[in-house]
């Protein structure tokens, strides 16, 4: 096949292999007075011929060509004479009854051979004032427009492929299900929210190599680094073996190993720097409202309010006794009390006491002096019992708190 870059030489000459596939182009010859020649007859001042210098057949007899060689072999010693210049001093035409007609626009339904019709043109010479029609325009444009629609669907299937065929992230980004069964976190915008936070220190990540000597990670990744992410993870979640994420993740399972060694180290640091310990105003400003305490109006009578005054407080207050299984379920609260009463008082008058049973064991806090009241086992806090650690009855047993 012919390169796409061959042009014709001569001057005034646009005819160019990548738009006319009947032209043949010629190169200059090698015999240096024959050469000089060919210089000549284009007309062309200073004039460097090297091996891609080419003249199309448009300038050439069609008796300069070997016979039966379809236009493509020159005869020797014969050199380019038909050009823009001399159209006027060329023989004089044939008249219609000597001469093939020239045919006409092919119908779409006739048998005229395309390649007969580029023949004809190349031999009568160069046809400068021909333009495409502009219906023949606007089809091809349509047909273009067509094309890149085509092959934009195709690239974009392609991608979406290589997706589904590969394991990563970006496959089970549309299942919140396949994410929590992979990280265990809840949803995928969870997971990204958290890669978000991290991510700005992945390009500070010590990475291990084979030398075991911590280097900066570069561009030596086997895999982007949410995947290698998303690979520890389900290290973590699934305790998967290496050579089976290996595997999953079309890695080596040294690769793995790596992945997990840096991924850990990386997360200990970055994590353990951040302090998780709340102040306690940030801790009262988030504070359900299941936690706060129970503040009263104060009243005007002097009377009401030394009964629902509470000094531990140091407001006016009311109080309630709320039971708790060991498993966090609450399991009795009693009614609401002045805040003047005392813990002993209140648990005493909360009703508490008839159910419980010699068998049974209650842990409260240091302020209920309640050991003569219960007909069970009281225990309290390790602080309050001369550093002597609580055994598991106490848990599996306390029903009150």
């Amino acid at each position: 096949m012919r390169p796409r870059s061959e042009h014709c030489c001569v001057p005034l000459c646009v005819v160019s292999a990548r738009y006319n596939s009947t032209v043949s182009f010629h190169s200059f010859p090698v015999e240096e007075d024959l050469r000089k020649k060919w210089i000549a007859q284009i007309r062309r001042d200073d004039f460097q011929v090297n091996k891609n210098t080419k003249v199309c057949s448009v300038h050439f007899r069609h008796d300069d060509f070997m016979e039966g060689a379809c236009l493509k072999r020159l005869k020797k010693g014969v050199f380019p004479t038909l050009f823009e210049w001399n159209r006027q001093e060329q023989p004089p035409r044939l008249s219609v009854w000597e001469r093939r007609e020239r045919p006409l626009t092919p119908d779409p339904d006739s048998d005229v051979d395309q390649e007969d019709m580029d023949f004809d043109v190349e031999r009568t010479g160069h046809d400068y004032c021909s333009v495409p029609e502009a219906a023949a325009v606007d089809m091809v444009q349509h047909e273009n427009e067509e094309l890149k629609r085509e092959i934009e669907d195709v690239r974009k299937q392609l991608e979406q492929t290589k997706i589904t065929h590969r394991f990563g992230l970006r496959r089970f980004a549309g299942s919140d299900e396949d994410i929590r069964f992979y990280t265990r976190f809840a949803t995928y915008n969870h997971l990204m929210a958290f890669w978000e936070l991290i991510e700005p220190a992945t390009h500070r990540m010590i990475r291990v190599t084979n030398s075991k000597v911590f280097k900066e990670p570069g561009n030596t990744r086997a895999l982007p680094a949410i995947d290698e992410f998303f690979l520890f993870l389900m290290h973590l979640a699934l305790g998967l073996k290496q050579r089976d994420l290996g595997h999953r993740f079309q890695v080596h399972q040294t690769t793995v190993s790596r992945i997990v060694t840096t991924w850990a180290n990386f997360l200990y640091f970055v994590l353990g720097s951040v302090c998780i310990w709340m102040p306690k105003e940030k801790v009262r400003a988030h504070l359900p409202e299941e936690f706060h305490q129970i503040r009263c109006q104060t009243p005007s009578s002097l009377l009401l309010q030394s009964e629902v005054f509470s000094n531990y407080k140091s407001h006016c207050t009311f109080k309630a006794l709320v039971g708790m299984a060991p498993h966090g379920a609450i399991t009795f609260v009693s009614a609401l009390y002045a805040g003047s009463i005392s813990d002993r008082e209140l648990f005493k008058q909360s009703g508490i006491i008839n159910l419980l049973t010699p068998d049974m064991a209650i842990m409260v806090d240091k302020g209920f002096l309640i050991d003569s009241l219960v007909p069970c086992k009281i225990h309290r806090p390790v602080f309050l019992t001369n550093g002597k650690q609580m055994s598991a009855f106490v848990f599996a047993h306390s029903v009150c708190g």
